[in-house]
């Protein structure tokens, strides 16, 4: 057993030397790679959050009637362009035109009897008392009559501005009912960004501030000017609606997604040019220069600025990184 021991050390002795012969051949056999060496310093960094937004029309309108009755003509299909004034739904409204023609009557037949009484009162054949007790009468009949006409009038929508039908949810022969949506009319020439900001970065943003704004299904980075910003958060979603105007674009659309970038809390981090970062799967590597040799270290890395990557975790202040100027380094 004393000698199976002696054997035993013996073997990991010369194991052990040959081992470390082995790793120093294999350290002077490492090539020599240019690199350029950069000093890990710490540098004032302004945290950026990104929220999601919708592109809603500045000018927007929900079309309803204001009375009832069955829809006779609606010239109008999704997506068509109308201008001011011109018809989008016209009501059958048979009873409304015969109060018009009522109101008419009674309007004439008052202007008649006050006229008469005005006569009579000249030839001291009527009282003055008659004569103010008719004009008074006139003036509910003209009231009676041009109520009459508004409402025919209601019978007759018409476009309130410039604008493209978005939405239809009646056709002829539907029955409309006052306050039922009819059409939705949206000006798209004019869009603004509708966001909800968290309440911890709304009190920094004032109006006139420009945002960077980037559009995803048209690709296209705008610069949003804030317009509004709500002076109540959401109790539930502790978030703020935030309004921006941006410039006319004809790639865009209604309804489309977004997102906004806000500036955030100012910090000191870490940076490292981003080529010194190598990704190796989900592992995140750089090469530091210690005793006069690139040594492999893990890194987490943060957000990146011009260029520049933040090191969360693995390296300190005032080490040197290598940059590889060639392959060869990895």
């Amino acid at each position: 057993f004393k000698a199976f021991s002696i054997i035993f050390c013996a073997a990991l002795l010369l194991g052990g030397c040959r081992a470390d012969e082995q790793q120093g051949q294999t350290a002077a056999a490492l090539p020599r790679v240019e690199v350029r060496v950069f000093t890990v310093t710490t540098l004032g960094a302004a945290l950026q959050t990104e929220v999601v937004g919708t592109l809603q029309a500045v000018k927007q309108a929900v079309i309803a009637a204001k009375v009832s009755g069955a829809i006779e003509q609606m010239p109008v299909v999704l997506g068509s362009p109308v201008k001011t004034g011109d018809l989008l739904v016209q009501l059958r409204a048979g009873e409304i035109s015969a109060k018009v023609l009522q109101a008419q009557a009674q309007l004439e037949q008052a202007r008649r009897n006050l006229e008469r009484e005005r006569k009579l009162l000249l030839k001291n054949a009527a009282t003055p008392e008659m004569v103010k007790s008719l004009e008074e009468m006139y003036r509910i009949a003209e009231a009676a009559h041009r109520e009459a006409k508004t409402m025919l009038d209601y019978a007759t929508v018409t476009a309130p501005f410039d604008g493209v039908v978005t939405a239809k949810t009646a056709s002829v022969g539907d029955m409309a009912t006052p306050g039922s949506p009819l059409l939705h009319l949206e000006d798209s020439r004019q869009l603004q960004v509708v966001a909800s900001v968290p309440e911890t970065l709304v009190l920094q943003l004032q109006a006139g501030e420009t945002l960077p704004v980037h559009i995803p299904a048209a690709d296209i980075d705008l610069a949003g000017t804030v317009a509004e910003v709500a002076p109540a958060a959401d109790p539930l979603s502790r978030t703020a609606t935030v309004k921006l105007n941006i410039e006319e674009t004809p790639q865009l659309r209604s309804g489309q997604f977004d997102r906004v970038t806000l500036a955030g809390e100012h910090k000191d981090a870490l940076f490292v040019p981003a080529a010194a970062v190598q990704r190796f799967g989900q592992m995140e590597r750089i090469f530091v220069i210690q005793g006069g040799r690139a040594q492999l270290r893990l890194v987490r890395t943060g957000i990146t600025l011009h260029e520049q990557v933040e090191i969360l975790a693995g390296l300190e202040a005032g080490e040197q990184v290598a940059i590889p100027t060639a392959a060869g380094l990895v």
